[in-house]
């Protein structure tokens, strides 16, 4: 009877120990560390997300870890110094063909786009023959590889033979066709945004060049990424984490108060044609929630962007791992 009884407690104990995630045996909440760049738009969400206690009603603590560029971050997650960073599958999809266990969760439908000055003759992909256009980023920059694989596809020209082009980082490009050095830009979106509100135009953008190719352009290109063996060994803890990072996307999707407090920290405080433009973008590529459709759609684009930029973009990857995408947390 005394044996039973024991085994009976023990159960209890048990269920309610596990029942309670992201609670650590002595009662403190665990912590995710979350690393992103210093000045990336992803601080948005994280601010907001702090300021609404969304990891405290989700029962866990969000460290946010500010970084100072992409290889920044790549090198915190392999060496354990933080538990998720924000990049895309393209590069999680790379990092397990070389034997690394990252898994990637959607977290941004927002890409970036070709922008010309209104004096620059650019109205269209076919005007850049010739022009001097800048790119953020290397030669794989994805935006440029994607705009290759149009102008290729849908128009017959090969890009990097007809234009002139200068690499660099985002807001030296800005800088430069700002001062006229250059004819055209592709940037990444919140770049782009600040040239809009310079008076300039875009010519296309990454969305609407994948809606032309027959591609879903609700493919999301940047995601939450962690490795999938510490996931799955703590999954009501990355859920938890995930949870509180879909809840603040639907705050800023519906809340248009919520934007207010985020001026000074979008650098937008003093200027409400550059707030709108930021604001409006970022609130059009919010996804809403992890679907099939995002994997299906996803190896369909990487398929694209390997015949462009080859192993120097895919590495040794032939097409997309089932795991790259962590499935665990697909919408039912």
């Amino acid at each position: 009877m005394r044996k039973n009884l024991i085994l009976f407690f023990t159960s209890i104990v048990l269920f309610f120990s596990s029942s309670i995630y992201a609670v650590s045996q002595d009662g403190k909440k665990d912590t995710v560390k979350v690393g992103v760049l210093k000045w990336g738009t992803a601080n948005w969400e994280l601010k907001t997300l702090g300021d609404k206690k969304l990891d405290n009603k989700n029962n866990y603590t969000l460290e946010v870890v500010g970084l100072g560029s992409k290889n920044a971050s790549s090198t915190a997650l392999q060496a354990g110094e933080v538990d998720v960073i924000l990049s895309d599958y393209i590069w999680v999809n790379r990092q397990r063909a070389d034997g690394a266990n990252y898994s990637f969760v959607p977290h941004s439908l927002t890409v970036g786009g070709l922008i010309a000055g209104p004096a620059s003759g650019i109205n269209s992909v076919e005007d850049l023959a010739g022009k001097k256009l800048g790119i953020a980023g290397g030669p794989v920059d994805k935006s440029w590889v994607i705009l290759q694989a149009y102008a290729k596809d849908k128009l017959g020209i090969n890009l990097k033979d007809s234009v002139e082009t200068v690499f660099a980082a985002p807001a030296v490009i800005n800088e430069q066709i700002a001062d006229g050095k250059l004819d055209a830009v592709l940037n990444f979106w919140h770049y782009n945004a600040r040239l809009k509100a310079l008076g300039m135009n875009e010519v296309i953008s990454v969305k609407d060049i994948l809606k032309e190719m027959d591609l879903n352009d609700s493919t999301p290109l940047l995601g939450w990424v962690f490795d999938k063996g510490w996931a799955d060994e703590n999954p009501d803890l990355i859920s938890a984490f995930l949870d509180s990072s879909y809840q603040t996307k639907e705050i800023l999707l519906n809340d248009m108060g919520q934007w207010e407090k985020l001026k000074k920290k979008m650098k937008a405080e003093d200027n409400q044609e550059l707030f709108t433009t930021l604001r409006d973008a970022y609130r059009d590529g919010i996804v809403e929630e992890f679907k099939e459709d995002h994997i299906n759609s996803a190896s369909k684009v990487f398929s694209v962007m390997a015949s462009v930029g080859g192993k120097k973009l895919v590495g040794e990857a032939k097409t997309l791992d089932p795991d790259t995408f962590w499935i665990s947390y697909l919408s039912q």
